[in-house]
């Protein structure tokens, strides 16, 4: 869920102003993690140009890209996004949840920012995204809260009605959709790989042009 594999590249093209704080930052961290443009955008399986695009705000980068860079970066989506929270409190409120649009997937921020893992709840329409296999390491476990959801892990393909839920190692290619009109709205946990240098996706499948 969370790789910018086979990610098309036209990011809803002049939509960057709906991010208004993310091409600053993804320059400021990618430097900070000592990462030139090439290896920042090899690790991600983006081409070097669309990551430019990205850092200058002519690109709006899609939920998986965001969760992609921050692992490569050392960091979190919310980092990423310009957020900061002086005092790392253990509760969320609901009232304080911003939603951010990305890839044509909604989410919110259900845990506090610089955890070793990230909460995030999660609501995925109709025909987004699905035929994106996704392949990175560390563990994902989720949570469905409302409609139905299909999961395809490798080769097997599970069907996820509400009160479900699956853990699984990210490794394993995996693609989520939903399974009915009305979308699926899902809770979403992930671990965060701090090292900013570690290779993290397999990259684009061959033929594909991130």
């Amino acid at each position: 869920m969370s790789s910018p594999e086979n990610e098309p590249e036209d990011d809803t093209a002049g939509s960057a102003e709906a991010l208004p704080a993310i091409a600053p930052q993804l320059r400021a961290l990618r430097r900070r993690a000592s990462l030139t443009l090439e290896a920042a955008a090899r690790a991600a399986g983006l081409s070097p140009a669309h990551l430019s695009r990205l850092e200058t705000g002519q690109r709006q980068p899609s939920l998986p890209m965001l969760l992609a860079l921050a692992r490569i970066y050392g960091t979190t989506v919310s980092e990423l996004l310009g957020e900061t929270v002086t005092d790392r409190d253990a509760v969320v409120r609901a009232a304080d949840m911003e939603p951010t649009a990305a890839g044509g997937w909604t989410y919110f921020q259900a845990g506090a920012p610089g955890r070793g893992m990230q909460a995030l709840r999660v609501q995925v329409p109709y025909g987004s995204q699905g035929d994106i296999v996704r392949v990175h390491p560390g563990e994902e476990w989720l949570h469905v809260l409302r409609g139905r959801l299909r999961l395809r892990l490798g080769d097997t393909t599970h069907r996820l009605a509400p009160g479900d839920s699956a853990h699984f190692d990210s490794l394993t290619p995996h693609r989520i959709a939903a399974q009915d009109p009305g979308g699926v709205e899902l809770l979403f946990v992930h671990t965060l790989l701090q090292s900013p240098t570690a290779t993290l996706c397999l990259g684009p499948t061959p033929g594909e042009t991130p």
